[in-house]
């Protein structure tokens, strides 16, 4: 039961996201590092990933994949949250205070475990209960 809410609200978080990476591409844009190539068809690319890992966990075959690669997904794009927050901090540019920036790069990790648990790449910390159920 845990694991479908969690499922749930991951999937439509990644869904909006990617949408929106989609649609509305200037603000990722923004935020994008300078270091990164082809900036739009990466925002592109991302935003369709993001759609395709939230399809992904609710077919059955791929959830395991969707999971794994959402993870590392979210790992690949902490240098943009990262350049997020140190632009806010070095210029006030972005839109968002700090009150969002500091709990975003804090709660990264918390992101990358849902993820693999979404997908049962991991059952922890929720095993036992899980298989006594």
């Amino acid at each position: 039961m845990i694991r479908n809410i969690l499922r749930a609200l991951l999937a439509l978080a990644y869904l909006a996201a990617g949408i929106l990476h989609v649609f509305v591409p200037a603000p990722f844009l923004g935020i994008t590092p300078a270091w990164v190539p082809f900036a739009p068809f990466v925002i592109m690319a991302t935003g369709l990933c993001e759609i395709a890992g939230a399809i992904g966990l609710y077919v059955p075959r791929l959830r395991w994949w969707a999971g794994a690669m959402l993870a590392a997904y979210a790992v690949c794009v902490y240098p943009a949250n990262v350049k997020h927050a140190v632009d806010y901090i070095a210029h006030g540019t972005g839109g968002l205070s700090l009150w969002y920036h500091i709990p975003r790069l804090a709660f990264q990790p918390v992101i990358v475990w849902w993820a693999l648990f979404a997908g049962r790449v991991i059952d922890w910390p929720f095993a036992n209960r899980e298989t006594r159920a």
